[in-house]
């Protein structure tokens, strides 16, 4: 037992003492090294981001449809774009760019919420089920978004079942 704690504060005290030479390599003048650090944003995502929160949906649209010329694996380029189509009325193409956020991250918890919440709105209820259905697995303890569709479906439903 005796070994196995000098062992971890052996390899803990020479973490410790590298560090500042990992730090010191890394160059450019930033506090630690580059592989650390994530890469800048692009300034047309950030700016496509300030236009939809904004509610400016053809800023929006012009910002993130740079950054997938530029980047056309861009998933969440592409969720963006779905979400400021489907906002400013073009359910087509909202439903290109949900389909490509998913064919390049299956997973995009945010683009099955906003894609189950554009057929609703299309009047599309299974096709929004099959997206709440795909988030449940998807989150094994719950989600914002699982939780999101889930109240969109139920109000869907209570709208259709009063008219």
């Amino acid at each position: 037992m005796l070994n196995h704690v000098f062992w971890a504060l052996s390899l803990l005290t020479a973490l410790t003492l590298s560090a500042p030479a990992a730090v010191a390599a890394g160059g450019g003048g930033d506090s630690f090294p580059s592989w650390w650090m994530a890469p800048p944003e692009d300034p047309n995502y950030a700016a496509g981001k300030k236009a939809a929160e904004a509610m400016n949906w053809q800023t929006a649209l012009d910002a993130f449809n740079k950054v997938v010329a530029k980047d056309p694996g861009n998933a969440n380029a592409h969720n963006y774009l779905g979400y400021s189509y489907r906002k400013s009325g073009q359910f087509d193409l909202a439903f290109r760019h949900y389909e490509e956020a998913l064919r390049l991250n299956p997973k995009h918890r945010g683009a099955h919420e906003y894609m189950g919440e554009a057929y609703l709105m299309v009047n599309n209820l299974a096709k929004a089920e099959e997206q709440l259905k795909q988030l449940d697995q998807l989150c094994t303890f719950g989600c914002e978004e699982y939780s999101e569709l889930k109240k969109a479906v139920a109000d869907y439903k209570q709208k259709t079942a009063n008219k």
